[in-house]
C-alpha cells in the first residue's frame, strides 16, 4: 500500500469490499480493528508473524461472535485485512499452523523456547518469538493476545486455571523483552471487554427469542419458522457496562488522516 494512504482512504476500501449493514454491538469492534489494522501497516517496525496473527484471528473471532448473518462473518475479516494490505487467508494458516503446532508441547516447553529467544520452537512460533528480539520491534496489544491465544493451545493449558494461565503469559511476555504493564492492561481489557460482549450477544438473543415468541402470540396460525426474526436482523442492542463491547484501539502510534 502507498504510505500516502490515510485511515478514511482504508475505510472506503472496507466499505467497497463488505457493502453490507454492521450491526450496533458489532460496529464499533469493526471500527477500531479497522484504525488499528491500517496504523500497523504504516509502522516501520512492525512484521506480520505467527504472534499477529494468532491475535488478530483470536480478538476478531471472539468479538464477532453472535455475529449475523454468519456467512458474513468471513468476508467481514477479510474486508478489514485487504483494506490495510493484509492477507486475511494468509493470516489464518498462520493462525492454525501455529496452534496446531502448540498443542504437541507444554507451557514449560514454551518457556524454554523463550529463554534460547525462539531455539527449538517449532515454525512458524520461532520465528515470531526470534521477531520480538529485534531492535525496532513495534509491539501491539495483538501480539499479547496472540502469546495468550497459543499459551491455551499448549499441551496441559486446559487444566490450568485461566488467572494463572493469563499469569503465565505475563510472566512470559516480560521475558520476552515486552512492557509488562502494557501486556498486563491489554490482557486485562481483553478479557473484560470480550465478558462485556458475551453479556450484549446473550441479551440480544433473548430479545430476539421474546420478539419472536410475541409474534407467534399475535399470529397463532402461523408456523415458528415462518414467525422467526430474519437471520440478517438485529435488534439495535445497548453496548455493554454504557461503554465500548469491543478492546480501544491501540495506543500505538497516532491517528492519521
Amino acid at each position: 500500500m502507498s504510505a500516502a494512504l490515510t485511515v478514511s482512504d482504508s475505510k472506503r476500501a472496507f466499505h467497497r469490499a463488505f457493502p453490507h449493514v454492521i450491526a450496533p454491538i458489532h460496529r464499533r469492534m469493526v471500527d477500531e480493528l479497522l484504525v488499528e489494522l491500517h496504523l500497523l501497516s504504516r509502522q516501520r517496525g512492525f512484521q506480520s508473524d505467527a504472534l499477529f496473527a494468532c491475535g488478530l484471528i483470536q480478538v476478531f473471532d471472539g468479538f464477532s461472535r453472535g455475529y449475523r448473518p454468519a456467512e458474513h462473518r468471513e468476508p467481514l475479516l477479510e474486508a478489514l485485512c485487504s483494506a490495510s494490505g493484509f492477507d486475511a487467508g494468509e493470516l489464518r494458516r498462520q493462525r492454525d499452523t501455529a496452534m496446531a503446532a502448540m498443542g504437541e508441547h507444554s507451557v514449560e516447553e514454551v518457556k524454554q523456547w523463550i529463554a534460547a529467544q525462539g531455539s527449538g520452537a517449532p515454525e512458524p512460533v520461532a520465528s515470531a518469538l526470534a521477531n520480538v528480539r529485534r531492535p525496532d520491534f513495534h509491539y501491539s496489544r495483538l501480539v499479547a493476545v496472540g502469546l495468550l491465544s497459543l499459551l491455551e493451545k499448549a499441551r496441559g493449558a486446559d487444566a490450568m486455571d485461566p488467572a494463572a494461565l493469563r499469569q503465565s503469559a505475563h510472566e512470559l511476555g516480560e521475558a520476552m523483552g515486552l512492557m509488562r504493564d502494557r501486556v498486563d492492561k491489554d490482557l486485562s481489557l481483553y478479557a473484560t471487554n470480550l465478558e462485556k460482549l458475551a453479556q450484549a450477544v446473550e441479551l440480544m438473543e433473548e430479545t430476539v427469542a421474546a420478539e419472536r415468541r410475541k409474534r407467534e402470540r399475535q399470529n397463532p396460525g402461523v408456523s415458528p419458522s415462518a414467525a422467526a426474526a430474519p437471520e440478517d436482523s438485529q435488534p439495535a442492542a445497548a453496548e455493554p457496562g454504557g461503554g465500548s463491547a469491543a478492546p480501544p484501539p491501540a495506543a500505538d502510534a497516532p491517528a492519521a488522516d
